[in-house]
């Protein structure tokens, strides 16, 4: 029943959050990394006891892409934000977050798995560009 409720609201809100066992939350960012176009834009964050938290891309490392230049950094940047918010550093997470959405927005240096070109460093170049301003 957890795991129905939490897929509905997924589909039918965007502010929807959960907290279930490792299975079923593995299922569940599986689903809604199909939701927002694919596990290279799915964020995800671990949180436990007494604050303690770790975060990482849902995908995994995705070695094969890496050795290409292909794969798509953005959930572990978001996944990076996310961290940087649970330590209190809001405003620097804002200015990355801008910068990623704002190269994401314009689509041209997004990598392959989102219908562009660009390699992993270009992407990763164009951020940095925006961040310096």
């Amino acid at each position: 029943a957890v795991v129905s409720t939490q897929v509905r609201e997924a589909v039918v809100s965007t502010q929807s959050t959960g907290v279930m066992p490792n299975l079923y939350g593995d299922i569940f960012s599986d689903l809604t990394a199909g939701l927002i176009g694919g596990l290279g834009l799915a964020p995800s964050g671990n949180m436990g006891k007494d604050g303690i938290a770790i975060y990482e891309a849902v995908h995994g490392t995705a070695d094969d892409l890496v050795e290409q230049n292909k794969g798509n950094p953005t959930a572990l940047l978001m996944s990076a934000l996310m961290m940087l918010r649970h330590m209190g550093l809001k405003t620097h997470a804002d200015k990355i977050e801008g910068a990623v959405l704002e190269t994401l927005k314009e689509r041209k240096f997004v990598t392959g798995d989102i219908g562009g070109t660009a390699t992993n460093p270009e992407y990763a170049a164009e951020i940095c560009r925006k961040i310096k301003g």
